[in-house]
């Protein structure tokens, strides 16, 4: 047991490396995940040596893993599941089987490994770096872009298929017939038991305890509880001799629906990014750097297998199965390539039970470094390649972050062209507003030439929205053009501020649906000026001003109706349909109607 000074030099060496390291990476736009396997590879026992306990370290550097598992349940919820079912299920199985199958068969023809030892080589480099890929595409602002979904999809298939694999690790290195079978039936048991607790604890038990906690108005008892619900279900699937991150990730999908959903995300979000951290320094310690000096091209040509087989792969099966163009496929393919952080824990299994020699164990987790650190600088060529770098954003001056306001009666979100207009208006009536916006360049302009109170601020952010004194106004305009963000800020502020009413610029029909579910009155951004274009057509091509006005006063109540009845069956894309059909004929019915 390492002393207190011990620990106090560890946690310090920690967080120099990664203050020196991760915004050098940045800088030289190669990522943050980079920079932290860059800052294990020097602090470890095979550089600098000043961290030799890797052992100790890689187990509380897997709580970043369960912890980024927990967030993704918490935004998964059942619901969401099930109509991801196509791309989760669907395109997410044909990747890892197909990627597996090829895998599988160039260990056992080509590098004359064992049936068994072949199949857990396949399945396992099959998966892809949950924290490597979430984290790529957070960084880029490309989790909403087509290749990011279905990534997103795909790798939460490849964490839930990572459970069965490492069940099924010590089955395929079993010895003998008859133990097999008496431990295999006690293992399962155990699993299904573990399993049934936390379904059963988190549907009955979580919420009155939150209820409780929440009443407390304690933040740090909080944080405390939803530390404890992680950590204590991961410990639990731990004990059960299963993957602590699927008990992490069950719990987070049974408290999806929960009204403490974001209450969680905010308390754990700030662990969850610096043990993520740690788990990439973790992984850059335990890199063997002596089988790069002993056979630098074997490694290479290793790595560039992987990757080279990978990205064949899922190009194919985005293309093919996940209905992306050649662009977001390569995308897809740049993001997955790499090998994943479960494939250290079923290789390390696999090496246990005697599938494995610790040379063949060493050089798989060398490959599979090598792919992770190899894959943020393919993604900056693919990027470079495909599109011309975004500018980095610029630096926010204090003056613009000061919220100074009266009581403001509307408080704006975003002054693009749409939130400009909603401030002319307003300022022209004398009405007090303040507006909120996160572009520097945006802010600037909009003080030069309006002249109206906007300031910088993340309206996802409680702090910001007390700092504007959302709480006194009576309207809450959003006029970003993100759905997400819309929806987003729309859910966060009715749930602080239920009082408020909020008026949220709608994207398109499906958009208008999710805001009716949180609460806000939408505005669909193209709906009124398609309207005014088709009154004016209506005129110029004979009909008189009252009868153009009277047919789009028509279209628009029938349009909310059937708006109205599609949100009713929204999930059902064949109902959807049905009702587009019936729409179209009823309205031309009415048409005819007033001709008749």
């Amino acid at each position: 047991m390492p002393h207190e000074g011990s620990l106090l030099q560890t946690a310090v060496i920690f967080l120099v490396a990664a203050v020196l390291a991760v915004p050098l990476a940045k800088r030289l736009q190669l990522g943050a995940v980079i920079g932290y396997l860059l800052a294990g590879v020097a602090i470890g026992p095979q550089a600098l040596g000043l961290i030799r306990d890797t052992e100790s370290v890689a187990h509380i550097s897997e709580l970043g893993v369960v912890l980024l598992l927990f967030i993704i349940g918490l935004e998964l919820s059942p619901k969401r599941l099930w109509l991801m079912r196509k791309s989760v299920f669907g395109v997410g199985s044909a990747q890892v089987l197909l990627t597996g199958a090829v895998i599988g068969a160039i260990a056992l023809f080509g590098f004359a490994q064992s049936l068994p030892a072949a199949l857990v080589l396949g399945l396992g480099l099959a998966l892809s770096s949950t924290a490597l890929g979430l984290q790529s595409l957070a960084e880029g602002k490309q989790l909403n872009a087509p290749h990011g979904r279905l990534a997103f999809a795909i790798l939460l298939f490849q964490d839930i298929a990572a459970i069965p694999l490492i069940a099924l690790v010590p089955l395929l290195a079993a010895n003998g017939p008859d133990t097999s079978h008496g431990d295999g039936l006690q293992h399962g048991l155990k699993v299904f038991a573990s399993i049934a607790v936390v379904i059963v604890g988190g549907r009955y038990l979580l919420r009155p305890v939150f209820r409780t906690v929440a009443r407390t108005g304690l933040p740090e008892v909080s944080t405390a509880t939803a530390l404890l619900v992680v950590i204590g279900t991961a410990w639990l699937m731990e004990e059960a001799g299963i993957s602590m991150a699927l008990g992490a990730f069950l719990a987070g999908l049974l408290l999806a629906d929960s009204e403490y959903r974001h209450e969680l995300e905010s308390q754990i979000e700030p662990f969850k990014g610096l043990l993520l951290g740690l788990f990439f320094i973790s992984v850059g310690m335990g890199a063997n750097l002596r089988l790069l000096l002993e056979m630098p091209l074997v490694l290479l040509g290793l790595t560039l297998l992987l990757i080279l087989v990978k990205l064949t792969l899922l190009i194919l099966v985005g293309r093919l199965a996940g209905g992306l163009n050649k662009a977001s496929a390569l995308r897809l393919g740049m993001v997955l390539a790499a090998g994943g952080e479960f494939a250290f824990v079923v290789f390390k299994l696999g090496k246990d039970q005697g599938l494995f020699d610790t040379e063949t164990y060493d050089l798989l987790l060398m490959t599979i470094t090598l792919s992770m650190a190899i894959t943020p600088l393919l993604m900056l060529g693919c990027a470079r390649a495909l599109k011309r770098p975004q500018p980095a954003p610029r630096e926010v001056p204090e003056q613009y972050k000061q919220i100074q306001t009266d009581t403001p009666r509307v408080v704006i979100v975003g002054m693009g062209r749409m939130g400009q207009i909603v401030a002319r208006i307003l300022r022209a009536q004398k009405i007090p507003f303040i507006a909120l916006e996160t572009s520097v360049d945006n802010i600037e302009m909009t003080r030069m030439f309006e002249q109206v109170p906007v300031f910088y601020g993340d309206p996802l952010r409680p702090e910001v929205l007390h700092a504007a004194k959302v709480g006194e106004a009576e309207y809450f305009v959003i006029t970003t053009d993100d759905p997400e963000l819309t929806t987003r800020t729309a859910e966060q502020v009715k749930r602080q501020y239920p009082h408020l009413k909020v008026l949220a610029r709608a994207r398109n029909r499906q958009h208008v649906h999710k805001l009716v579910d949180v609460g806000a009155e939408p505005i669909r951004e193209t709906f009124y000026s398609s309207l005014e274009l088709t009154r004016r057509a209506l005129v110029g091509l004979g009909l008189s001003d009252e009868q153009a006005a009277d047919r789009i006063a028509r279209f628009t109540q029938h349009d909310e109706e059937v708006l109205a009845a599609q949100g009713q069956v929204r999930d059902d894309r064949a109902k959807v349909m049905q009702t587009a059909k019936e729409a179209r004929v009823e309205l031309e019915r009415l048409f005819e109607a007033d001709v008749d």
